[in-house]
């Protein structure tokens, strides 16, 4: 093989990678090396050492809970999350519990660690969300019912996976959800004594109307209770529907009372306080007119249920909206360790979200278009960081199986390039990746410069190229294992390539003339070089 072309595309992100520490850029003037240094160590730089088990594919699920969740997977598995919609991370944590419980009651799990690591880190950053909006809510509540507003819930602090076994984020994610929902449940009732005093205040003296609405309290809070859990958002459950207004309803005062009373309990309980008393007004009319007009009553009903379902609407999206912005936010402030390249800061898409959440300002529709473009840049980012620091290590496993000094550097206008000559191919051969603007490339090397081969120099370049298919291929099943899909296109087949080990490499980016006077296949020129292509398998994006 004299060049091949590959586009690794991102699948299940390894749970163990680290942030790639910056690899020192390609002096051109150094004197030619022959590769002494091996790739293990320099990919240990690419990659901060990850754990030896990823080398050798993931772990099987029962040893998952062991693995430990490198920095620059948490950050990948956080943007994701961050991307994804409610309904997806509900499922996330419906999984996550489950395999939770399987491992406690010592059953086999099905899911391997990746699938494993992502269903407890989409339901962290669920967790996490929920938890800054809670508290920015409770934080905007200055008015509350007799004791000047709801006290400041007691939660623990935000989880955060990175450096963690998964078996000690699971038992932390489970300590944050039952402390979350004991204070949503008294959130909600604290909303609910706040929403039924609007009520009772609608029909001063009228004791009737209290007990109607005081026996509905508790159904209220069990109600809005039961829809936020991960099962309720998995199944796209909402709290339920007003009751419909019929005929047979109407007939009697007594009747449209008890029939108004469910509509307006049927409010979620941080519903505006303008519809809610639109609604209350609505049902009062029809009250009014239940003797006289039972007709004009029922219209009067139906009038207040979509006055609640309005209501309930916009509540609904609002919290949606917070929790969305808390996850935006989470992902968008994440720091890089100290050690590597920063990460570029978004005052422009921070701003507006932290503003959602202090103030309960929504964000205008040209805010929300930068916040998505902010996340999809970092996370295009990160996925690139994530496919240099695999392809590294996918090269690091196969000069550990095969033998032959190696090294890896970054060459001015390239991400990543790997040199690695297998045992036997020294020193006039070696195999050469390039990595740039996520396109892949490959080449078998000689040492030399352009010029006619002789007959025998051809031949032992046709072998190398033969063996170097066999080892892009091995290259291929070791990414597989480790998260990436390498679908490798070759375009020559045969005559190696110029070029002097650790110089800058330029070579292998542009066709070159076959050497031993075969055609070459025609590339295209760099600046059309493929986009990068990252993607997620079986996730459903926002």
């Amino acid at each position: 093989m004299s060049s091949g072309v590959a586009l690794p595309t991102l699948d299940l992100v390894a749970p163990s990678v680290a942030f790639p520490q910056p690899l020192p850029a390609a002096d051109v003037y150094a004197v030619p090396h022959t590769g002494a240094a091996q790739l293990g160590d320099a990919a240990s730089e690419a990659s901060t050492q990850m754990s030896e088990a990823v080398a050798h594919g993931l772990r099987e699920a029962g040893e998952a809970a062991v693995e430990v969740l490198g920095a620059l997977s948490g950050a990948l598995l956080a943007g994701r999350a961050a991307m994804l919609t409610t309904r997806v991370l509900a499922s996330a944590a419906v999984r996550a519990a489950e395999e939770q419980r399987c491992l406690e009651r010592q059953e086999e799990l099905s899911a391997a660690a990746a699938e494993q690591w992502q269903a407890a880190a989409y339901a962290v950053a669920r967790a996490n969300a929920r938890r800054t909006a809670l508290l920015a809510r409770c934080a905007r509540d200055t008015g509350a019912p007799g004791d000047g507003g709801p006290s400041r819930p007691d939660l623990p602090p935000p989880l955060d996976p990175v450096g963690r076994p998964l078996g000690e984020v699971r038992a932390e994610l489970a300590r944050l959800e039952e402390a979350l929902r004991r204070a949503e449940e008294r959130r909600t009732a604290w909303e609910v004594t706040r929403l039924t005093a609007v009520l009772d205040g609608a029909a001063e003296g009228d004791d009737t109307w209290r007990r109607l609405v005081a026996d509905r309290r508790e159904a209220m809070v069990r109600r809005h209770t039961a829809s936020r859990t991960a099962e309720a958002e998995q199944d796209e459950a909402g709290p339920g529907e007003p009751p419909r207004p019929t005929a047979d309803a109407t007939a009697d005062p007594e009747a449209v009372r008890a029939l108004g009373a469910d509509i307006l309990a049927a409010l979620d309980p941080a519903a505006a306080s303008a519809t809610v008393e639109l609604a209350v007004g609505a049902v009062g009319r029809a009250v009014g007119r239940a003797a006289l007009d039972p007709a004009r009553a029922r219209r009067h009903l139906v009038e207040a249920r979509k006055f609640v379902q309005d209501a309930n609407r916009k509540a609904r999206r609002r919290r949606a909206d917070e929790e969305w912005a808390a996850a935006q936010l989470d992902f968008l402030t994440r720091r890089a360790p100290e050690d590597t390249e920063a990460l570029d800061e978004a005052p422009d898409a921070v701003g507006p979200l932290r503003r959602l959440l202090a103030e309960g300002v929504p964000l205008s529709p040209g805010e929300r278009r930068t916040v998505e473009l902010r996340v999809s840049e970092r996370m295009a980012h990160l996925e690139a960081l994530y496919v240099q620091a695999q392809c590294a290590h996918a090269l690091s496993e196969l000069a550990e199986r095969f033998g032959g000094p190696a090294d890896a550097s970054r060459p001015e206008g390239q991400d990543l390039r790997l040199d690695w000559t297998p045992d036997g191919w020294g020193p006039d051969h070696w195999l050469r990746a390039t990595l740039v603007g996520g396109t892949l490339r490959f080449a078998t090397m000689y040492r030399g410069g352009p010029g006619e081969r002789g007959p025998r120099e051809r031949a032992l370049d046709d072998a190398r190229c033969a063996e170097a298919q066999e080892r892009l291929a091995e290259f291929t099943a070791v990414a597989r294992e480790l998260g990436l899909t390498v679908d490798l296109r070759i375009e020559q087949t045969e005559g190696a390539r110029p070029g002097l080990p650790g110089e800058d490499g330029a070579v292998v980016l542009a066709p070159m003339p076959a050497c031993s006077g075969r055609p070459h296949v025609h590339e295209s020129p760099p600046d059309h070089r493929p986009a990068p292509r990252y993607r997620t398998v079986g996730d459903e994006r926002r």
